[in-house]
């Protein structure tokens, strides 16, 4: 599962692996691993066919890996926990891990398909995009109304605990795996989170998740004037803006996408509403095809993003097509747990000086995952790129800076002061 998954102070956890000795062979001695041609395979009946088989292309020692898996097979005191399949998975990603990019990572057969279902839309879990920062699991974005956001859960906490499991050293992947389980079961999470001294404890039970990644309406200001019963004259700068919530980029965004431009095109024809707010506030990301579509119905032409590839070459992604809201004023809201893709379509609407921003500084996740599926199911995702904005900005580690910076709310009950700004740009003498 994905990912796309920073920040008031984005950092937050992974995991030492679940066999602490073959992690130990993995650390020290997996990263060989790949750097020979062994051919391992499982045949129907599970047992494990391995060609051991170093290519002509590798002066490599692996004696000491099969040294160590045969002392295990021989002395570890439990043989019923020698798994011979887990073994070569565990090896296999704790070399992929040495590399040290919490992004490139290693999915066994369950997590592959985990990672599928979520950009499809649909999984039963907790509701929350999960991301890496400095060997830590970190909460880029609880999904709205799902459990983990009504739990308490909020962008930017540091998972330190799943069932009193500490996740130092946990990838992504394995928090996923932990985390996620049949709905109606229930995952204790410890939380650390910035300004709180103790950790948080949260009791989440799981839920079907059905991400539906655009949401439209039609919004005012909910400052006193412009929502208080009884007021007989508004004020005139309590117009309608045309409010998207953009959470993901998935499978059905684009579709969804279209719909609502349509109703917002109607309002527009009838002068019903003055722009639009663009919200991709706690949006991880997704497919990058499906942000250069959204960013195409707001840029006339253009660049849109920049990929720098791992043989040094550099390729240019345009606009692709003719948009429905070219000339209609825009705000885009973003925060810290705002990644991915949709730092991509913020940075460039902010560069093509089509959109201004609102709210705080992105995660910063700017490098690019290509999946590719292994034998019996398995997959993995490597770093091969790096995304660049129009005007050549990096987005990884650093995020998106936006013109205004706004701080969220505290209180739950209070006014969104990062939306009441961005209507206050919106309809500011109109």
């Amino acid at each position: 599962m994905p990912s796309t998954l920073k920040r008031p102070n984005l950092k937050i956890i992974r995991k030492l692996a679940i066999w602490i000795t073959i992690l130990l062979i993995a650390g020290n001695i997996g990263y060989r691993l790949g750097s020979k041609n062994t051919d391992v395979s499982f045949s129907q009946e599970k047992k494990l066919l391995v060609n051991t088989s170093t290519p002509e292309s590798r002066d490599i020692d692996f004696s000491l890996f099969w040294d160590v898996w045969g002392r295990l097979e021989k002395q570890y005191v439990d043989k019923s926990k020698i798994d011979p399949e887990k073994m070569v998975y565990g090896a296999i990603s704790g070399m992929v891990s040495a590399i040290g990019d919490p992004y490139t990572v290693f999915l066994p057969p369950k997590e592959n398909e985990d990672f599928k279902q979520d950009l499809n839309g649909s999984f039963e879990g907790i509701g929350a995009q999960l991301g890496s920062k400095e060997d830590r699991i970190v909460v880029i974005a609880p999904l709205k109304d799902h459990p983990a956001e009504k739990a308490g859960m909020k962008a930017g906490d540091w998972i330190i605990k799943v069932n009193d499991e500490e996740t130092f050293g946990w990838s992504v992947p394995q928090a996923v795996n932990k985390i996620r389980g049949p709905k109606g079961t229930s995952v204790k999470l410890a939380v650390a989170r910035e300004g709180v001294n103790e950790p948080i404890e949260l009791t989440i039970t799981r839920d079907t998740i059905i991400v539906k990644s655009v949401a439209f309406e039609t919004k005012s200001s909910q400052k006193p004037e412009c929502v208080t019963p009884g007021v007989v004259e508004r004020s005139v700068n309590c117009h309608s803006v045309a409010y998207i919530r953009l959470s993901r980029f998935g499978d059905q965004t684009n579709d969804e996408w279209n719909q609502a431009v349509a109703e917002i095109r109607a309002l527009l024809s009838e002068n019903k509403v003055k722009g639009i707010i663009l919200d991709v506030r706690n949006n991880p990301g997704g497919y990058l095809q499906s942000a250069i579509y959204i960013a195409s119905e707001f840029i006339k032409n253009g660049v849109v993003v920049k990929q720098e590839n791992s043989d040094e070459t550099v390729e240019t992604y345009s606009v692709s097509r003719v948009g429905n809201l070219l000339e209609v004023p825009l705000v885009v809201l973003i925060n810290q747990g705002s990644a991915s893709a949709s730092e991509i379509l913020s940075g460039a609407l902010r560069d093509h000086d089509r959109a201004q921003l609102v709210g705080e500084t992105s995660f910063g996740k700017g490098s690019i995952q290509t999946p590719e599926d292994l034998p019996g199911g398995s997959g993995i995702h490597i770093t091969t790129a790096r995304w660049l904005l129009p005007k050549g900005d990096q987005i990884n580690e650093k995020g998106i800076k936006p013109q205004f910076e706004v701080k969220s709310a505290t209180d739950a009950a209070a006014l969104d002061p990062q939306f009441e700004k961005a209507y206050e740009l919106l309809t500011a003498s109109k």
